[in-house]
């Protein structure tokens, strides 16, 4: 007679008052500091490419080794969680970040910088969708949409105080303590955890290992990733480079996603995409991703190149977008349960497209206050939009299955900020060059308005040569910040499309409760 099977493990009970209060701050802290490291490097790389002697084209591949990294490993982390447990994991991916912050802090010499930086991304990339996993497990069911409000604080304040806080410490320190900073936040949040957590593992389960879609994911999101990254200084399709890494990124996830569909162990749980609901709310997420950082990227690099801004001062306009999702996140998420997650994810995107649209009426000399109040406003948008996704996304989901789809929901943030990134920056330059060129063709020596402001600049005292500098001047400014507006429009018009792909998720959008697939 065989034995009778063993019951499944009993959920844990929910985490409550003081000891949920420290899961969540711990929790959030440890999302928060991973986000962080993908933006607070970008205002330090000139500093860095100065200090080890590189180029500062080689500087950029300390955002680029760490971005590729973690594009990598994070659809795996659901795999990963249910081999190692997502507790133990957590835990461990956050000490081994810590200590690779440790070493790019300490690093003598460039490439000990990019080892370093590739650690980073390789092992903290499961730590933001654990976080999140483990956060909902923390909360009754009741109060997830709180839970959710909270961790989606991270996901926007870490994009907009990582170049303000990049900026202030390259400036008033050096470059090194943008990791050093992630000494004492890596190791309280290992230990508030680890303890917290303690009897709270994840059931595993020993999974073989997928050599092969784990080989063709290396190959597929890596070469993706560089192309992305690399794109825009290598003039796109015009160099073999950037024309064979696309073909290998092709092929590889082409074969990447018909071996996944087909393995009975694979490394990512690609049928996650037939839900209809974590379909579309992946897709909405990815898009609103490419417009939220096309902003984020684009309009401080406009400051800083032809806005005479330094890079704090330019920190300190984008910061101003975290400040309403700070206080609007909670409410939200407290009582997202009782509305509608596609009303609310409308506003979010009908806000973000009429503040992009009232940006584009920027002129050349726009004050500081102008600029710094819509992105205030900008930020009611992003903290409507951002969580009611995330709701809708692990709507109908089992507990079992939340690790696997936490880590694609971000691997598609992760590569809408990759595209978002690349697309915007290269439309900006592209813009900036053709609007030149098409006010250039009006200030011709045939034109009399050409004439006088050439007199009243040489009347100022400039001779020829420098009048003539000072007009190609003023048709740069004016040629980039026509290109500003376009970026702006063009994130504008793409929340407005989402407003109609949205509506095609249908609820209840609630996380199921049992733990049965």
């Amino acid at each position: 007679m065989s034995a009778p099977a063993s019951p499944p493990p009993a959920t844990p009970p929910p985490l409550r008052g003081g000891l949920l209060a420290l899961a969540t701050l711990a929790l959030g802290l440890g999302s928060f500091m991973n986000i962080l490291d993908l933006t607070i490097a970008n205002v330090s790389v000139p500093s860095i490419a100065g200090n080890l002697g590189v180029s500062f084209t080689q500087g950029t591949w300390v955002i680029t080794s760490y971005a590729v990294a973690e594009a990598i490993m994070l659809p795996l982390t659901g795999w990963l969680a249910l081999r190692f447990g997502a507790v133990h994991l957590f835990v461990s991916a956050t000490l081994l970040f810590t200590l690779a912050s440790m070493l790019c802090g300490l690093s003598p010499s460039f490439p000990v910088l990019l080892t370093a930086r590739v650690m980073q991304g390789v092992v903290g990339a499961s730590m933001i969708p654990l976080s999140q996993t483990l956060l909902t497990s923390a909360y009754p069911p009741q109060r997830r949409g709180l839970a959710l409000g909270l961790w989606s604080m991270t996901t926007v304040l870490g994009p907009i105080i990582g170049p303000l806080s990049g900026g202030w410490l390259t400036e008033n320190l050096s470059w090194h303590w943008i990791f050093l900073i992630n000494l004492p936040t890596g190791i309280l949040v290992a230990v508030l955890v680890a303890t917290l957590f303690r009897g709270r593992e994840t059931p595993r389960r020993k999974l073989p290992v997928d050599y092969v879609g784990l080989g063709l994911l290396i190959v597929g999101i890596g070469a993706l990733q560089i192309l992305l990254d690399k794109g825009n200084e290598l003039d796109w399709f015009s160099s073999p480079l950037i024309v064979g890494l696309a073909c290998a990124s092709l092929v590889a996830m082409s074969f990447f996603v018909a071996w996944e569909l087909t393995d009975d162990h694979p490394v990512v749980n690609l049928r996650l995409f037939g839900r209809r609901n974590f379909a579309v709310g992946v897709t909405c997420l990815m898009f609103g991703s490419i417009a939220f950082f096309g902003t984020v990227v684009v309009l401080p690099l406009w400051l800083q190149s032809y806005q005479g801004y330094t890079p704090l001062w330019a920190g300190k306009v984008i910061a101003l977008g975290g400040v309403l999702p700070l206080i609007l996140g909670p409410i939200i998420g407290a009582n997202i349960h009782r509305v509608d997650a596609r009303a609310v994810a409308t506003f979010g995107f009908a806000v973000f497209a009429v503040v992009a649209f009232w940006s584009t009426r920027f002129t050349p000399d726009v004050d500081y206050w102008s600029l710094a109040l819509t992105r205030l406003f900008m930020g009611i948008g992003i903290s409507c939009f951002f969580l009611p996704l995330v709701t809708i996304n692990l709507s109908g989901l089992a507990p079992t299955q939340i690790a696997a789809a936490t880590g694609l929901q971000n691997f598609m943030r992760n590569l809408g900020s990759s595209f978002g990134t690349a697309i915007m920056t290269s439309l900006w330059d592209h813009q900036g060059i053709e609007q030149h060129a098409r006010l250039a063709e009006f200030t011709t020596v045939y034109n009399p308005l050409t004439h006088d402001y050439l007199d009243q600049l040489q009347a100022a005292g400039l001779d020829l040569q420098q009048a003539q500098g000072q007009l190609d001047h003023t048709l740069t400014v004016q040629a980039y910040l026509l290109s500003t507006d376009a970026v702006m429009m063009i994130s504008g018009l793409l929340m407005i499309g989402l407003i109609v792909l949205i509506w095609w998720a249908k609820p209840p959008f609630t996380v199921r409760a049992t733990a049965t697939d």
